[in-house]
Order: C-alpha cells, then structure tokens, then sequence
C-alpha cells in the first residue's frame, strides 16, 4: 500500500471515529443539559460540551456500532431526535429528586420564618430561599458520596446496550405508567425529608401562641421568630445526618425510572 492510499485509509479511520463520537455525544450531552448540578447555569456551555466529548470519547469503543451516515435524511433525523429524548429523560429524573430536596427545603423555610430570606440560586436559575439551596446543595454532596456519579455513566452504558444508537424506541407504556408513581415517590420523599421539622416548628409557634393568650405582657410574638429560628437551625444540623438513607431511597428510584426509559 503507497503512502496516499493509507493516508486516505487514516482520513477515513480518522472520520469514522469521529462520527462515532458524534453520535455518542447526542445522548450523553443532552443528559448533561437537563440534569441538576453539572447542567445548571453555574457550569459554563463549554465544560459541559468538554465533559460530553470526553464522555464520548471513553465510551464509544466499549458501545455497539453507529448507524453509517446517509446525510440528513428522515431517519437520521429521528435518530437525531431519539437520541435527544431518552438523554433529556435520564436528565430529567434525577433533576426531579433535587426539586424533592429544594422542596423540602422551602417547607422547612415556612415554619423557621426563613421563607423571606431569598437569594439568587445559580443551581436552578432563579431566586430561592437559603434553606432549599441548602439542601440542593446536601443533596449534591450525597449524590457524589454514594458515587451517583459512577452509577450514572453505568446506567447510559446499559442505556445504549438496550436501545442502541439508530434503534427504535422499545414500548415506553410500562414508563408512563410507572411516571406517577415516581412523581407520588418524590412528593412523599420531600414531605418525609421535611415533617420532623415542620412538625417541630409547629409545636414551638403553638407554644407561643398559648404563652402569648396566657401573659400578653411577656410579648412573646416578638421572642417566638428568634426562638424558633434558632432552634430550626439546630434541629437542621442535628438531622442533617440522618437524611442520607431516605435522599439513597429517591436516587434509587430516580434510576429505577431512568432505567425504565430504554427497558
């Protein structure tokens, strides 16, 4: 083989890999976009498009073979489009398990009289207040303890083994109908995360309410906002280290609905 012939050979090895890596990205990147944390907009365009091709680029050896390119035909297209949804999907669902936390956050925010105390939150692109970026942020921290990380980057290769790239859709009925139960999951995930505090706070506000109607001269309205403020945060730090079981439950669950996408 001359010179030019196995130059052509590289180029055209050089392009296939390249498309390879391409295709992979789809998913991947679009997963990267809609998933908490990495895809808010603290993190830079260019780092999530770096951290998807470098995902790619690790991936798409271990991966089966990508559909030959054909130009932008109805099916690429599609698969363009398929691509792009089960990615945005797998992002959602866990984006879904952090809004449990901001919720149970916002809930405890009522009761400690925080709920005023808002700040513009990075994470979720808006304004929230300090007690559900605090536990948006707790949550974040568990999910790289428990190397949600790790289990994420298995869970796409298992996606991309089920539905190869290029592949139909499997019936996604079973998904839908298991979407309620996953939302129910995360309701009942941010309330349990937040009734020891809420009930607590209730407790000390009626408390109040009572020492209030029994010596008004005390004031006590004016003392119950510190008291139960303080005695709030406290709570906070002494259960912060009990919420890892129940935050393992929802991430359990969230990948249990992303797994249902492609299965």
């Amino acid at each position: 083989m001359d010179s030019a012939t196995q130059m052509a050979a590289d180029g055209l090895n050089a392009f296939g890999m390249i498309g390879t890596v391409l295709w992979t990205m789809l998913r991947i990147g679009a997963m990267i976009m809609a998933m908490p944390l990495v895809g808010s907009r603290a993190v830079p365009a260019r780092v999530r498009v770096m951290l998807s091709g470098a995902l790619a680029i690790a991936l798409s050896p271990m991966l089966p073979p990508v559909p030959a390119w054909t130009g932008f035909d109805a099916a690429t297209v599609l698969s363009i489009a398929r691509e792009l949804a089960i990615g945005i999907s797998i992002g959602f669902l866990l984006r879904m398990v952090f809004e449990a936390g901001a919720m149970a956050g916002e809930l405890v925010s009522q009761g400690t009289g925080l709920a005023f105390a808002q700040m513009s939150d990075p994470m979720r692109g808006g304004t929230s207040g300090v007690i559900g970026q605090w536990f948006y942020l707790l949550f974040g921290l568990l999910f790289f303890a428990a190397n949600g990380h790790l289990a994420l980057i298995s869970l796409l290769m298992d996606s991309y083994k089920a539905v190869p790239i290029g592949a139909s859709l499997p019936d996604i009925d079973a998904f839908l109908s298991a979407a309620p139960t996953f939302l129910l999951q995360v309701f009942r995930g941010a309330l349990t995360l937040a009734l020891p505090l809420t009930v607590a706070m209730l407790a000390i506000n009626l408390a109040f309410g009572v020492l209030a109607r029994a010596a008004p001269a005390l004031n006590p309205i004016q003392l119950g906002l510190p008291v139960a403020l303080l005695l709030g945060l406290f709570l906070l730090a002494v259960l912060a280290g009990e919420m890892g079981p129940p935050v393992q439950r929802l991430f359990d669950a969230a990948f249990q609905a992303a797994d249902g996408v492609t299965h």
